[in-house]
């Protein structure tokens, strides 16, 4: 059985802030969508028949403005077909990139008072199980070798 994440750890969020936060940053997304989304009794959504996929969607169209007036943007997105070096339990629905000009634009998003009240609910009930990776951009002329 497979350990399930949707927030970041106490130990790794104080890691993630005490690495520089003036260059940018790509955050890995690995998403496990559930069947049915469960949005908490106070949500308006609770009770609806909606599904993981389609609550994550409207998170993906409430987290647009925010990441906009970050100056961040989506740099990549893929459907995973299989696991082909992995376990079969580590199977995503979802994989995509977004970029931050720098940490402290992630950090002032996640404590941003509409983010937390008007996006998060929509991820949380989306989301059955996930992964976050901060990646530091290498210049693309670099090789893998080097």
């Amino acid at each position: 059985m497979t350990d399930v994440y949707i927030d970041p750890g106490r130990e790794a969020w104080e890691v993630f802030k005490g690495l520089p936060r003036d260059e940018p940053i790509h955050m890995l997304n690995l998403i496990r969508l559930r069947e049915h989304a469960e949005y908490p009794l106070d949500h308006p959504n609770h009770g609806k028949d909606i599904s993981g996929r389609e609550a994550y969607r409207q998170y993906g169209r409430t987290i647009a403005p925010h990441l906009a007036r970050l100056g961040s943007r989506q740099v990549w997105a893929g459907a995973p077909q299989v696991m082909v070096t992995g376990p079969a339990s580590e199977a995503w629905d979802l994989a995509f990139i977004v970029e931050y000009p720098g940490s402290q634009a992630f950090i002032d998003m996640v404590r941003d008072p509409d983010y937390r009240a008007n996006v998060v609910p929509h991820r949380t009930a989306a989301v059955a199980n996930s992964r976050l990776l901060r990646l530091k951009p290498l210049d693309p002329g670099d090789k893998l070798g080097d």
